[in-house]
């Protein structure tokens, strides 16, 4: 029985699942001979290629959604096949980097109120994305609302192990049982926020976030989505964050300066005539 499952999910990764299984099959060679380490990769019903390049590799278990359902589904499916211990959940559009995996679990092992573990993120100019931080409450979309969230860490990437909220869902490793118990991620997220949101009921059970940089990912690009797609669902996935686990008040609130935001940035886009900036905001203030 395999000790560690890769999850992975696609929706038109073509021009990068290749790579990606490349590298976990060339970093854990010997491991997935050895059946310590098995890789899943879970298709919601690509348009492109991706299947058929999946199913070159003998040593994937490939799961074929009929339908694009989310990230979150998706994610929930391949785990719920996953016959290991813990699940390292990872983007299409990655490459492994660096780190021994082994060590992470034992960190586990050791420390039984050890919930999630994320590691770095490189992205394609070589920087560290901020793929951990604080929740996104009331004080923190403020910021955001401001573009000061970066800035000011909200998000970012220690340069140390250290406890965090939250880590991405893009580079994420975690216990199955633990998964399991908590329903994985919440499905009425499509994409986007439901990383954030599974490590805040991680916290709730009194489990701790860590963040790992020793371990790290190369990531290429944003794959599956784009920017306005992304827009979008990040402001209906703080706006349901807040109905789930916040107070009726603060909802309100980060619904008023989400609003606030798309429509001064639908302004700005009509005075300097910016058709992204209209469409993208405009489609965020339906949500």
């Amino acid at each position: 029985m395999p000790k560690i499952s890769f999850v992975i999910l696609t929706y038109n990764s073509e021009i990068y699942i290749e790579k990606l299984i490349n590298s976990l099959s060339t970093f854990f060679k010997e491991d997935i001979q050895k059946n310590k380490i098995e890789i899943i990769v879970v298709d919601n019903n690509s348009e492109d290629q991706t299947v058929v390049l999946v199913k070159k590799f003998v040593n994937v278990k490939l799961i074929e959604n009929k339908d694009n359902v989310g990230f979150s589904k998706g994610v929930n499916l391949g785990v719920s096949k996953a016959l290991s211990e813990y699940i390292v959940i990872i983007n299409p559009d990655t490459e492994f980097r660096r780190g021994d995996i082994f060590d992470v679990i034992e960190m586990f092992e050791k420390d039984r109120k050890l919930g999630v573990i994320g590691g770095r993120i490189i992205n394609k100019n070589g920087n560290n994305e901020k793929s951990a931080g604080r929740f996104l409450k009331i004080f923190e979309v403020f910021l955001m609302s401001l573009g000061l969230d970066e800035l000011l860490g909200v998000r970012n990437s220690p340069k140390t192990l250290k406890e965090v909220d939250f880590v991405s869902g893009g580079f994420m490793i975690v216990k199955k049982d633990l998964f399991e118990k908590l329903s994985g991620f919440d499905e009425n997220l499509f994409m986007y926020i439901e990383d954030m949101e599974f490590c805040f009921r991680v916290k709730k059970e009194g489990y701790r976030v860590m963040f790992d940089p020793r371990i790290s990912i190369f990531h290429k690009s944003h794959g599956s989505s784009n920017r306005g797609f992304a827009i979008k669902n990040i402001f209906k996935g703080l706006l349901y964050f807040q109905k789930k686990h916040g107070t009726l008040p603060s909802y309100f609130m980060v619904k008023s300066m989400l609003i606030l935001k798309a429509c001064l940035l639908v302004m700005t886009g009509r005075i300097i005539n910016n058709k992204y900036l209209i469409d993208t905001y405009s489609q965020a203030l339906k949500t």
